[in-house]
């Protein structure tokens, strides 16, 4: 077994771990829990008429000089600039909808992902049912390339990675990067304490997988939408009308999980004193990431002193100019210029799924809709697409921080329903666990930057 590597002050301590005992050395994955697969989409409010909106209408709001096209100039918020793409993440983690934006049946749409938080993107099937994804000489760990700067590519620099949505662009693979380090340094602190070789990798999937599942719960979530909802959805006081089993409402999935767009920004600092790179074309994926371009994780996330950090933009219906011309190396070849902008893409989907309007959701869910003026809508006769109300909600109800009663209550119902329903989730097998990483700054808790950073200084992760 390779030496560890001796911390630097300030970061986790591998060598001598703090762990919740179950947490890492007893891996408890109940008999018959799902590891993977995918399952159908479904509705909070089947009653709803759907909103309808004419394509070329959309397209109007969403082109390069429209409403939606916020252009370069930069609207910061609080939240940390990384929020956003940990937002990705999950969404990867949970849906893979890969049918058309042209009409499609929406109870025929299947969705490729288990809605589980169970990192089924980074894990794919395992060792046993997705080999190339890990070390041959270690199968416990996960797969690097050499020098362990990038993930794992074949010869024409294609990543091999359980999701290839996650190699979009340098950031988003470098996050997928972070995890798989940070999955084989809980395979070393297992193995130190002397977890058989039999369940090392179950434990540290586990691992790493409640510690992901905690920062949810405990710091994205209440950020987004509030302690105060968070715990009223966890009581059963502001739940939705869920169906029964594992499931995604097309509400979440189709409109207000695509908060996240418009916080991205125009362009980003990788590293402390390093140089502004645009989204895109500088940090464009699907090839191997520059030697020079690594993300230093405390310029993306709070929780590291004397750290400048980077702030999200604010949660709007206006996107950055990188998000309204999407390059076709994402997009694909398009029939529809339009559909470059990802603002027409968010509310296509609404069409194409019959979603109805912020409005009628707002109602079935007893909150008091947004006036007229709120919607800031000019010559728009009817109601509104419910991505753009709840951009619109975010924007002048949560200050561009954090989401409005509606999409709150959607995206924190839905993601915390996936935990409260997943028989090997954290909430339901040990919801008294607690992290007990080292954090970056011993003063404040566990989060998520600290699980980033968890392999970085070690080479051989």
């Amino acid at each position: 077994m390779t030496e560890m590597t001796k911390p630097q002050a300030g970061m986790p301590d591998l060598t001598a771990p703090k762990l919740a005992g179950a947490g890492c050395l007893a891996p408890r994955r109940p008999r018959g829990a799902a590891e993977s697969g995918g399952g159908r989409y479904s509705r909070l409010f089947p009653g709803l008429p759907p909103l309808g909106p004419a394509p070329a209408v959309l397209i109007a709001l969403g082109r390069e000089g429209g409403v939606c096209d916020g252009g370069i100039a930069v609207r910061e918020a609080t939240p940390a600039a990384g929020w956003p793409f940990f937002g990705q993440f999950i969404a990867h983690d949970i849906t893979a909808d890969r049918s058309p934006l042209e009409r499609t049946e929406h109870g025929a749409v299947s969705n490729a992902r288990a809605p589980r938080l169970n990192l089924e993107c980074l894990y794919g099937g395992g060792p046993a049912g997705s080999p190339y994804l890990f070390d041959r000489d270690d199968p416990a760990k996960f797969l690097l390339a050499p020098g362990g700067k990038d993930v794992p590519r074949a010869r024409q620099g294609i990543a091999i990675i359980g999701d290839p949505r996650n190699d979009s662009h340098l950031i988003m693979a470098a996050m997928h990067l972070a995890l798989l380090k940070a999955h084989n340094a809980f395979v070393d602190i297992a193995r130190n304490r002397g977890v058989d070789e039999g369940t090392l990798f179950d434990a540290a999937r586990q691992a790493l997988t409640w510690h992901y599942q905690w920062v949810v719960t405990q710091e994205f979530l209440p950020s987004l939408i509030g302690a105060d909802l968070v715990a009223g959805i966890l009581s059963g006081r502001d739940a939705l009308p869920l169906p029964e089993g594992a499931t995604l409402p097309l509400e979440f999935a189709d409109a207000a999980y695509r908060y996240g767009h418009s916080q991205i920004r125009q362009s980003y600092i990788l590293s402390p004193g390093g140089p502004t790179l645009s989204l895109f074309p500088d940090l464009l994926g699907f090839r191997p990431v520059p030697k020079d371009r690594s993300v230093d994780w405390r310029v993306m996330f709070d929780g590291a002193p004397d750290v400048g950090t980077q702030r999200a933009t604010r949660i709007s219906e206006r996107l950055p100019m990188a998000l309204i011309a999407l390059p076709e190396e994402v997009t694909g070849a398009v029939q529809e210029q339009g559909y470059r902008s990802l603002a027409n893409r968010d509310m296509q989907r609404g069409v194409v799924t019959d979603l109805p309007s912020g409005e009628a959701v707002a109602r079935a869910l007893g909150v008091a809709p947004l006036p007229r003026d709120a919607i800031g809508l000019q010559d728009w006769s009817g109601e509104t697409p419910l991505w753009f109300y709840i951009a619109r909600e975010a924007d002048t109800l949560g200050e561009g921080d954090h989401l409005g009663p509606v999409g709150g209550r959607i995206v924190g119902g839905v993601l915390l329903s996936l935990l409260q329903r997943d028989p090997a989730s954290y909430l339901t097998l040990e919801p008294d666990w607690r992290p007990e990483i080292t954090p970056l700054d011993p003063t404040r808790p566990f989060a998520l930057l600290d699980l980033l950073m968890l392999g970085a200084d070690s080479p051989n992760h």
